[in-house]
């Protein structure tokens, strides 16, 4: 059975940071894109950043970018998520995703209808 499980999710004051660790099972996350989505409450689930399957090419969104760091361990087949300087607004569940590399549309790597499988999410919250 394919899976994937996000942890790391906590509570952080603001400025603070965050390390999400993306785990996969049952497949091998070396030949997919993974993404990780957000999603606030009211708020639409938004793609924050991607990691092609090779590695070496990552996306980011405007709001993360500089502040947010995507790595992969393909040994340990997890995906990762560095979050430093984090804002009230980051705070959302955070979901990793992915799809096969070779079926990856990059034109539409924030889309979350992009990736098939899903992670059930990790709570952010940032709060003094």
């Amino acid at each position: 059975q394919l899976q994937l499980v996000e942890s790391g999710g906590s509570l952080v004051q603001p400025g603070g940071s965050l390390r999400l660790s993306c785990a996969a099972s049952g497949f091998t996350l070396a030949g997919y894109t993974v993404a990780w989505f957000r999603q606030a409450p009211g708020k639409e689930r938004e793609g924050v950043s991607c990691t092609i399957g090779n590695g070496g090419v990552e996306y980011y969104s405007d709001s993360v970018k500089g502040r947010f760091t995507i790595s992969r361990d393909n040994a340990k087949n997890a995906v990762y998520l560095q979050m430093n300087s984090l804002q009230p607004g980051d705070a959302a569940i955070y979901y990793c995703a992915a799809i096969q590399s070779s079926v990856w549309d990059p034109w539409n790597w924030r889309d979350r209808n992009t990736y098939v499988y899903w992670g059930q999410g990790t709570q952010v919250t940032v709060s003094s």
